[in-house]
């Protein structure tokens, strides 16, 4: 037996467990574990500073090194994470329907965990204490399977929260860390069908690809981010330029960053100088359709450049000659993520809302609002680009499924 499936195995016996507790011993383990953080922080950076020198030395860039990196603060960031879901509603259990039907049988459909959910991520540390946090309290058991270059926090964190799990007399394999130093655990994790319940894989578009076309076990697709902002011919160029700069550089690296601006003809002549400078001066490299070309410092924009997640200080900008040519454009070359609309007409914000088929659509306001967070969930698992079983940010909830409960007393169908 592979570690894998042994490990798979003893998920199986602590979902079961996870799935009658109450919210009070959820809550108490998810309190003990934000405690255990800090006050093991000292270890946890320790192991932390072995995997930042050598990703240094692997040559990793100073941004997957900054995700990579953890301190005293962020430390402390994760356990106020964790005290945070303890105060959020448990989904487990919740009625999302009922009724009493016409022959006197009770109906209800309420919401229970998945079981075992196996989460792949890349880089950020910080996801672990997230995961482990977030199933624990929607009644799911996590099996984590991190990258090679935080091996040694991610043990130092599972070891921490498996810890504060069995103190409060919840299972501690509600909590498993699999082995990282080869892509077998991977492919293992991605053909555990009948033990591992759900899969959701975080991080890049190679790595969602793999697991979404290889994997035998049901997947959730999260993340890949090509966000549009379309500044329309009815716009308000100073709040569109407010919005069009906060979507891309508020922060380079998310999945909810705009990577690709498109600008009505109509108003091109009147924003695109406003919006180059501040791109300029930002740092940010244009690449740019023929339209925009003829601006200074603009780089000339390929096929592959508009359909491009770029997570850097790049962005692809096209000047489109309607709506429709933005619509048509966004359908091309969107992940179906967020895109927005900057636009006074509400005839035209509600025909883009209607009409472009992403997980989350913007009217001025700005893409980097995609977030559970944001969104008053208080906590997130991932974003949702499919459209099955969830779509958008993922909060509690959308770690449960349901199931029906139908409650007689001696009916027979006739």
């Amino acid at each position: 037996m592979s570690s894998v499936i042994e490990q798979a195995g003893r998920a199986r016996g602590a979902a079961s467990a996870l799935a009658t507790a109450s919210r009070k011993s959820k809550d108490a383990a998810l309190v003990a574990m934000a405690g255990a953080l800090v006050a093991r922080a000292g270890e946890i950076v320790e192991a932390n500073a072995a995997d930042v020198a050598a990703g240094r030395a692997a040559g990793l860039s100073d941004a997957i090194i900054d995700r990579l990196a953890l301190d005293p603060e962020r430390v402390a960031a994760m356990a106020d994470g964790l005290r945070q879901m303890a105060g959020l509603p448990d989904p487990v259990g919740e009625v999302v329907r009922g009724s009493t039907l016409p022959n006197g049988l009770e109906l209800r459909q309420i919401r229970v965990p998945f079981g075992v959910v196996g989460i792949i991520y890349e880089g950020r540390p910080n996801v672990t204490a997230d995961a482990a946090g977030i199933c624990l309290k929607s009644g799911n058991a996590a099996l984590l399977r991190g990258s090679g270059s935080a091996a040694h926090s991610n043990a130092a964190i599972v070891a921490v929260l498996r810890d504060a799990v069995e103190s409060q007399g919840l299972p501690a394999d509600a909590v498993q860390l699999l082995d990282s130093a080869t892509r077998d655990s991977v492919k293992e994790l991605m053909r555990a069908r009948g033990l591992v319940d759900v899969l959701i894989p975080r991080g890049g578009a190679s790595l969602i690809k793999t697991v979404v076309e290889e994997s035998t076990v049901p997947v959730i697709e999260t993340g890949v981010g090509n966000c549009h902002v379309y500044v329309d011919k009815d716009a308000d160029l100073a709040k569109a330029l407010a919005v069009t700069l906060n979507s891309k550089t508020q922060r380079l690296s998310t999945c909810n960053t705009a990577e690709s601006l498109l600008v009505h003809a109509d108003v091109a002549d009147a924003f695109l100088p406003s919006v180059l400078a501040a791109f300029a001066e930002a740092g940010v490299t244009v690449h740019g359709d023929a339209a925009v070309q003829k601006y200074e410092g603009v780089v000339a924009a390929t096929e592959e450049d508009f359909a491009t997640e770029y997570l850097s200080a790049d962005i692809s900008v096209a000047v489109v000659d309607s709506l429709d040519a933005a619509i048509a454009h966004i359908a091309r070359y969107s992940t179906g993520h967020t895109e927005a609309i900057v636009t006074d007409s509400v005839v035209a914000s509600r025909e883009f809302v209607a009409r472009v088929d992403s997980a989350a659509i913007m009217v001025n306001a700005s893409t980097r609002f995609t977030d559970g967070g944001e969104f008053g969930f208080g906590a997130e698992i991932g974003i949702s680009t499919q459209k099955l079983h969830a779509r958008g940010p993922m909060g509690l909830p959308e770690l449960t499924s349901t199931k029906y409960v139908v409650t007689g007393d001696a009916h027979l169908r006739s």
